[in-house]
């Protein structure tokens, strides 16, 4: 009885009544709703994106006259060439102009019933063009000032005029000196005003306030979410942040074109709130002491100049705790390790069981590994200042005749990658547009290790020796998921991250196995080392200074390099490690130390929790706030719990010396663009 009842009941016709009440009735009323009151605020909507659509032809027109006015130095072969760095441009200026008009974007959308008035349009236009004039009148500046700093102009600059007395001379000096800019800039502002007035808004007033609204609330969402991705770059991706300075230099052969598709408000505004870069003189530090103390030239006659092919890893997220070869003499309670590949390639490698991190981001990894850069309170690579000359890896090794290359699984350009290798001078850039097959994407970061770790073999199989290359993995990272075929087989552990690790393990095995078989093996230096730690599943590395502790393993097939050094080290020390190993006997600017030289420089590592310095040094761990030193802990108080600084002795005055002297070279030598030997 009960089974001819249910099937008699007409389960589509009940279908079709939820439908209606819950999706089409609430649409035809929106569609009613829209065709009722479109003539309220469509008009004003319309009006909206012709006043900013205006912004982007005269951020146009600005553009050209910089290039017009700085032809010499930023020559480009063709008009084409010149538009299409135009063409990039675009991003960038959106951004800008977004970031201007919040505000006037914001007044124009929100439903005050009398936006339509004579009176509230007065006040828009002003609004619109006192934040606008004033944001235009920047590229303007840059037409001159470009030629002084051989870069836009960014927060910087209005900090160190911000200490000039004579500011209003400058300023007149200037308008004197260049009437000529000055009169363009009148030119084209009285020209934007004439034709923002040619379209006006109707003036109009709802009826029904409800209904109007009701959807001035949907445009408002709308347009809200319109500008959030506009301000980021124009997406939402995950695998890619908000633009920066750095992503300009990713669309260009010459890193100089990077200036043309940048326009001088963006600069100002991604450097505004990020520029931790000031210049320090401490009183006790002097050329001799930097010099005594960091020595930041080094140089090396160790070995035999060779030219082995080199290749890093670096190993998103991969923080020592994963490795059981870097916890054998860590005394943790049921210890696992989640890399028994590694585990095994370290028992023929040299590896250095007390490394750290200079950083805390993948960006910071990528300077300090390949340039020895670190990154402090903000990424060196998100400052006012890596658009300079820099003597890294990539550098050194090119002019001893190197191939190199960078391998990145994400989209192109991600984390900035690409733009900072144009910098640095990275002849060859693989990413998820190379590996070209979206079958392997993860959905979230880029292309599985696993397939991408074999295309970066099969491509370095093609190369000529010698050559360099640097591949940064993808895969164990946040939302931490590994392809569905090997869900049976790496297992997720304490935390979520271990199974990624187990699978990027796996990863590096077959890359290795395959890498094997080729003539370019045997003669090629592997560094092993991540770019930060991740989540964290043993207390031990809850500690503040094992937050940042990361593996180096260095591994040559049948060399002389195996064993285990449980010295001080850090990211900045590859690059001269690199280079003493290779034989390269020229002088080269580094922070770092060369692994294998034990006579010429002590062991040390710095880095930044964001606000507090950490240097660590000898028998002690100093923090330091940019002033003076807050404490003092033996080295082995990782969890810097016993603060010594009442019993200060000869050895931690040095100590704070040395922090005193890395800042202030550092700080000198970035913000003078002094990034190489001189």
């Amino acid at each position: 009885m009960f089974c001819a009842k249910f099937a008699s009941f007409d389960f589509f016709d009940l279908f079709l009544t939820i439908c209606n009440r819950l999706i089409v009735i609430p649409l035809q009323s929106l569609i009613n709703l829209y065709k009722m009151h479109k003539h309220l605020r469509l008009n004003e909507y319309k009006v909206l994106f012709y006043r900013l659509s205006l912004a982007y032809i005269f951020y146009f027109i600005a553009r050209i006259l910089f290039y017009l006015y700085n032809t010499e130095l930023l020559r480009v072969d063709s008009v084409s060439d010149l538009l299409s760095l135009c063409y990039y441009g675009l991003a960038f200026d959106t951004t800008a102009i977004l970031y201007v008009n919040l505000l006037f974007i914001l007044f124009s959308v929100l439903p005050f019933f009398k936006n339509t008035n004579v009176g509230y349009q007065k006040f828009l236009l002003f609004l619109y063009f006192i934040t606008n004039l004033l944001a235009y009148a920047t590229n303007f500046i840059d037409f001159i000032y470009y030629k002084y700093t051989f870069a836009r102009t960014t927060i910087v600059a209005l900090n160190v005029i911000e200490h000039e007395t004579n500011k209003k001379v400058l300023f007149f000096s200037f308008l004197i000196d260049y009437w000529h800019v000055v009169v363009l800039f009148l030119l084209f502002s009285t020209l934007w005003i004439y034709l923002y007035k040619k379209v006006e808004v109707q003036v109009s007033r709802p009826t029904k306030k409800l209904h109007y609204f009701g959807f001035s609330t949907i445009g408002f969402l709308i347009i809200v979410l319109f500008t959030i991705g506009g301000i980021r770059g124009g997406d939402f991706d995950k695998s890619t942040r908000p633009i920066n300075l750095l992503d300009a230099s990713r669309h260009v052969k010459n890193i100089v074109h990077s200036d043309i598709v940048l326009n001088t408000p963006f600069a100002i505004f991604r450097t505004l709130f990020t520029n931790s870069f000031l210049k320090t003189n401490y009183p006790d530090v002097n050329d001799q002491v930097i010099l005594d103390k960091i020595q930041p030239i080094k140089q090396y006659h160790n070995n035999p100049e060779t030219k082995p092919n080199v290749v890093v890893f670096i190993l998103e997220s991969y923080g020592r705790e994963y490795i059981g070869a870097f916890n054998k003499n860590a005394k943790i309670p049921n210890y696992k390790t989640h890399a028994p590949f590694l585990d095994s390639l370290s028992q023929h490698s040299m590896i250095y069981t007390n490394a750290y991190a200079n950083g805390r981001q993948s960006i910071h990894g990528m300077s300090s590994v390949l340039a020895g850069i670190p990154s402090f309170k903000d990424a060196f690579t998100s400052s006012p200042y890596p658009k300079q000359k820099i003597e890294s890896l990539v550098s050194t090794l090119k002019g001893e005749g190197y191939d190199t290359s960078f391998f990145h699984g994400a989209a192109n350009g991600s984390m900035g990658f690409l733009g900072f290798g144009n910098i640095l001078g990275i002849e060859h850039y693989y990413g998820r547009t190379e590996f070209n097959d979206d079958s392997q994407f993860d959905g979230f970061w880029g292309i599985w290790d696993e397939p991408f770790l074999q295309f970066m073999k099969n491509t370095l199989d093609k190369k000529k020796t010698p050559f360099f290359a640097t591949v940064f993995t993808v895969s164990s990272h946040e939302p931490y998921i590994i392809p569905d075929k090997y869900k049976n087989r790496f297992h997720e552990g304490g935390v979520p991250i271990h199974k990624c690790a187990e699978y990027t393990d796996f990863a590096l095995k077959r890359f290795f196995t395959e890498a094997k078989k080729q003539p370019w093996f045997s003669n090629t230096i592997f560094i092993l080392v991540a770019d930060h730690c991740n989540q964290i599943y043993y207390d031990e590395y809850q500690k503040p200074i094992n937050r940042y502790a990361v593996p180096i393993i260095i591994y040559k097939p049948n060399s002389k390099y195996v064993g285990v050094d449980d010295d001080l080290a850090q990211q900045i020390d590859i690059y001269p490690t690199i280079l003493d190993m290779i034989g390269y006997k020229k002088p080269f600017r580094s922070w770092g130390r060369s692994l294998f030289d034990k006579k010429s420089s002590e062991p040390f590592v710095i880095n930044s929790t964001g606000n507090i310095y950490q240097f660590s040094r000898g028998n002690y761990i100093c923090t330091f706030d940019g002033k003076k030193a807050l404490g003092f802990y033996d080295k082995n108080d990782k969890g810097l719990k016993n603060n010594l600084i009442k019993n200060r002795n000869s050895e931690m005055d040095d100590i704070e010396l040395r922090c005193k002297a890395f800042i202030q070279d550092y700080m000198d030598r970035v913000m003078d663009k002094k990034m190489y030997t001189k």
